[in-house]
This record gives C-alpha cells, structure tokens and sequence, in this order.
C-alpha cells in the first residue's frame, strides 16, 4: 500500500502480554498450515474495493453500499480467472449498525460466491489518513493516490484509551458470527503496522489483535503480513505468530524471488497480498509467472479504476486529474474494458480462464 518493501527476516519469539487468558489457541503447526493450503486452488486476485467507493467506510455503510457495483466487478475479476479478493473492513461502521454491517457482510460473501471467489478480510490499517468519521465521504482529489483512504482505528486509538474495549468487541463479534464461514480464506488481522511513522506504538494493538483472534479460534488461519525490511521488530512478531505467512512486494521479479527463498525457510505457505506497480516493474508480466511456479499467492492491489485514484502512483500528483499514461494500479475502466488488452490476456493465460 506505501512504497516500502520488502523482506528482511529475522525468527521471532511468540511473545503475548501476560494477561493473556480465555485459552487462546497456539500457532498452527506448518504442517497443519500446509495441509490447509494444500486443499486450496492457486489463490489469484486483487485487493478489492468498488470503484464508488473512496474508502473502506464508503464501501461498508449502509447507505453507499453498492451491490450492483460489487457484483458487475467481481464478474470482471471472475472473468479473468481470479478467485480471491482481498477486502478491507472498518469498525466505525460495525460501531455504528453491529448487525446490519454483519449482514452487509453476508451480503458481499453471497455475491462473491456466486463469482466463484473466496474472500480475505483485513481488521486494522496504519495507512493513508489518520482521521474518520462516520456518513458522507469526502470526495476524491483529482490526481491523488488514495486520497481518502482510511487508517482504522488511527489517531482515536491514541486519542482515545476506552476505544480499545470498542475494538476487542469489534474483532471477536466479527471472528465469532464468521468463523467457520466456507467463503472465508483468512482473516488479515492487521495492515501494514507500524506504517505512518507510527513504529512501534501499533506493536502493542498487534499483539492484542493477535490475542483476540487466538481466543476466538476461527476455522480459518491469522495472518498479518510483513512489509518493510527495517521494522525487524514487527517482522519477527509477525513470522512468528501467523498461521500462513503473508507478504507484501512491489518489486521486479528478481527482488521478489529473493524475498520468497527468504520465507521458504519458515516451511509455511505464502501468500503476496499486495504486488504490481506498474512504474516500479512489479507488473503481471514478470511477477505472475513467478508466484505460479512458487505456488504463492498472488493478490495484486486493485481491480478497478475508481474514487480511491489508484491508477496515480504513490508520491506523484496529477493536479489536473487526466488519466496518467501509465497506470500505477487497477486493471479495469468502470465499464469493464481493460486498461491493456494484452495484460487481461496474459492473465487469463496464467490462470487458465478461457
């Protein structure tokens, strides 16, 4: 999601505050991880959001949730041979309606399946901006990679101490109603940590996110994907305490190698959760081929071209707001014609979509 990447490896200790209770499960043993991941198909997709939506608060409420572009976009993605989405929540919109964000949910997991396509949910972010609030969004600003993009919980956690009792109840109400849902791949428990200068002030949420997901137990895996080579802190938390490792990699397909032999030595499976960046030689062309050989997972952000402004690059404006000549994210015009013909082609062939 930010320009930084991506892996330096250290082993990590499961460590867990002392008050940890409730008989929180252990890590899953890698075989056991293995075995899960052996029952799976090759996991291809994207990160998902509809392109009316500028956020992930924007996506969820009740009134901007867009079934009809949901549905119309995931029929892109399913065209092309994609089966996973990975797809960011937000507790402002559990705080405000518990039961109908559950049921919206519900509703995005039925249209997924009936496109063939299994879902990831990420809980917590550190990225873009710091500060939310519930009702209208505001709208894009011409040219700006994810202008509204929203960090959960942000800056009230700090601001805020009670919000974590909110949280807890948040995560655990969401694992408990979905925990052995077929249609549910993982559970991300947290994006990027520790991004926004935040450092090791978001280790402590980690960890207790970690706890929560322990305590519930879901049938499927936890994972939190490593990010950035110099938070080495985060990175040995993180290898030590997910089910299935998750990464994120915007590099050419030599550095993403390397980063995968690096984490072949944890004998988990690997799942990318963010890759291609057009600009940064991460693209379809040279990075797909190598997670299919490597049998890794491979979520690229972005499928259609929308309010969150992902086809501009990270720290390049476009002031006027004109379509970029070569886009940063995204694959899709909201009317379903490809960014690059040949791109959509190449991917079906490495998905076998005919």
């Amino acid at each position: 999601m930010k320009p930084f990447a991506y892996v330096f490896v250290l082993m990590g200790c499961l460590y867990f505050p002392p008050s940890f209770g409730q008989n929180p499960r252990k890590v899953w043993s890698p075989e056991k991880a293995n075995a899960w991941y052996s029952q799976q198909d090759w996991l291809t997709g994207c990160d998902f959001i509809p392109s009316t939506a500028i956020n992930q608060l924007e996506m969820w409420q009740a009134e901007t949730f867009d079934t009809a572009t949901i549905s119309r976009e995931l029929g892109y993605a399913e065209s092309i041979g994609f089966n996973c989405m990975r797809v960011f929540l937000h507790h402002l919109a559990w705080e405000i309606d518990p039961a109908g964000f559950k049921q919206r949910i519900s509703q995005y997991l039925q249209i997924a399946e009936r496109h063939h396509i299994i879902t990831m949910f990420v809980f917590f972010d550190d990225c873009w901006n710091e500060s939310y609030h519930a009702g209208t969004q505001p709208a894009p600003r011409k040219g700006i990679h994810n202008s509204g993009w929203l960090r959960d919980p942000g800056k009230l956690y700090y601001d805020d101490p009670k919000l974590v009792v909110t949280l807890e109840k948040y995560v655990k109400d969401i694992l408990s109603t979905f925990r052995d849902d077929h249609r549910i791949l993982l559970w991300d428990l947290y994006n990027e940590p520790g991004n926004s200068s935040y450092g090791m002030k978001s280790m402590v949420l980690l960890q207790k996110i970690f706890l929560w997901g322990r305590q519930i137990n879901p049938s499927q895996p936890l994972s939190a994907g490593i990010w950035d080579q110099e938070l080495t802190q985060f990175n040995a938390f993180q290898l030590a305490n997910s089910d299935i490792i998750t990464y994120h990699n915007y590099d050419d397909e030599k550095k993403h190698q390397a980063c995968i032999d690096s984490l072949r030595k944890y004998h988990r499976p690997l799942i990318c959760t963010e890759y291609m960046a057009r600009l940064h030689n991460s693209t379809f062309f040279n990075i797909l081929p190598v997670l299919k050989q490597a049998r890794v997972g491979a979520i690229n952000w972005g499928l259609t071209a929308g309010k969150t402004n992902t086809m501009y690059a990270w720290d390049t404006p476009v002031p006027d707001g004109s379509e970029p000549p070569v886009w940063f994210h995204d694959i899709f015009r909201p009317d379903g014609r490809p960014y690059d013909a040949r791109e959509t082609a190449f991917i079906k062939s490495q998905t076998q979509k005919k």
